[in-house]
């Protein structure tokens, strides 16, 4: 997999070669039409009107045209396949209604492109990559996630095929946290990009892209957070533990402070000898918090709104005792509280901790979103319902883009996906009578 960085701005003429894609972005795009400003006495800087570009230029709101105007260039034989591209780079979506991280002008994003030499290749990487962010979102993120292909009328524009992961954030809403699609040759027809094949025929290659952005960061703050603050995964988290030494005379400063360095070192140490795989790797962290000028208990309040995981409190008693306080960030208040874990056992324990908070994060939130899921059986229960609790609605849809439009425009639930490994349930649409294949999933979204 190679890395590339595009440019970001690109000409009109670019995004309106692929027909679908036009017209799906068109609402969404910056345009730039002037190329200078002037100062004009009394108004300030102004667009130049001399300064009007022969075209105008598109701010890149997603990459595929860029990419496949370059891989024209980069693709003549079966042997340059498959060509792999991740990236990452900033686009731009006018946006109405701005929200942080989840919907933002401009969002810094991941995002691949592949070509390949058959429909076949090109598929599977299409569902490698949705399987590649569903483990990231549930494995990592503690996230629960349907996973499952969009509707035509909610598919990526120029996509024969959408895949995605679907999560339920804590107000019932659905967020679309990353996507795969199956281009087919769609971009390669637009950008003429072929290659030679095995038996010397051109034809013409296949394509994906996929993506997750900084919407993830919503996500995850969303999916586990509380009154109190952040509350973070183990396993995506900057800092495992955080060590608060605890003393009031100053003859207890100088050795408290050294047991929690002594035992910030252990902790690393031992966790990391048991943990590393887990955490893939990365370094375990462990702060000591030996700022003077604030109190145990601001230091306490402080790192639960950051959402460490691990609190570990360490003072007098606890060191003439041989022990400390281990705090979990997930379960607040004393029930979370763990006291008396000796000093030569923190590391285990630190370990066994570490993997149960990432465990019952993930159990917590799927509860949550199947304690919210519904069977539906009637349009009159599906308005009800999609109002008050609201969350997932799993309801038979004739499978036309005018039902599908229609229960949008009357309820703003739209289909989140099509999930795989659905129930084999035979039934009738909720609002036309028609035959359905199976129950697929609507929501309100972000």
């Amino acid at each position: 997999m190679s890395t590339l960085i595009s440019h970001s701005l690109f000409p009109k003429s670019f995004l309106a070669r692929e027909e679908e894609m036009a017209a799906g972005f068109a609402k969404e795009c910056a345009v730039v039409t002037h190329y200078r400003l002037k100062t004009v006495p009394g108004q300030g800087l102004v667009v130049d009107p001399d300064s009007k570009l022969e075209e105008e230029l598109v701010v890149r709101p997603t990459s595929e045209t860029i990419i496949w105007n370059t891989y024209r260039h980069w693709i003549q034989s079966y042997r340059d396949l498959p060509l792999l591209i991740n990236q990452w780079a900033n686009v731009v979506r006018w946006e109405m209604r701005t929200r942080l991280f989840l919907r933002t002008a401009e969002f810094l994003w991941q995002e691949g492109h592949t070509a390949h030499a058959t429909q076949k290749e090109a598929e599977e990487e299409a569902h490698r990559m949705l399987e590649v962010y569903r483990s990231f979102a549930e494995d990592w993120m503690a996230m629960p996630v349907l996973t499952g292909p969009k509707t035509e009328g909610q598919k990526f524009p120029g996509a024969i095929y959408t895949l995605c992961i679907e999560a339920m954030m804590q107000d019932r809403r659905a967020l679309q946290a990353g996507t795969s699609h199956f281009l087919g040759q769609n971009f390669a027809k637009a950008f003429d990009v072929k290659f030679q094949n095995q038996h010397g025929e051109l034809e013409y290659a296949w394509a994906t892209s996929w993506g997750v952005s900084t919407r993830l960061i919503g996500g995850l703050i969303m999916t586990h957070s509380d009154d109190q603050g952040l509350v973070l995964p183990p396993r995506v988290s900057p800092i495992h533990a955080v060590i608060v030494p605890i003393f009031k005379k100053p003859e207890e400063k100088e050795q408290v402070l050294a047991a929690a360095h002594r035992l910030a070192t252990a902790l690393k140490q031992g966790v990391e000898k048991q943990l590393h795989s887990w955490l893939n790797f990365e370094p375990v962290v462990v702060k000591v918090d030996d700022r003077e000028q604030y109190q145990p208990g601001f230091k306490f309040n402080e790192w639960e709104l950051r959402g460490v995981p691990i609190r570990i409190e360490l003072g007098p008693k606890d060191l003439a005792n041989e022990s400390c306080v281990l705090a979990r960030r997930d379960i607040p208040g004393k029930e979370g509280k763990e006291m008396g874990i000796s000093l030569s056992a923190a590391p285990a324990r630190m370990a066994e901790l570490l993997q149960e908070i990432q465990k019952n994060l993930f159990q917590r939130a799927k509860k949550f979103r199947d304690d919210n899921s519904y069977e539906v059986n009637s349009y009159d229960e599906f308005k009800e319902k999609i109002e008050n609790p609201g969350g997932f609605l799993w309801a038979h849809w004739d499978g036309t883009r005018e039902t599908e439009d229609r229960i949008a425009a009357e309820t703003k639930a739209t289909i989140r996906c099509v999930p795989f490994h659905r129930p084999d349930e035979k039934g009738k649409c909720i609002l036309t009578g028609r035959p359905s294949q199976g129950r697929v999933v609507f929501a309100k979204a972000y």
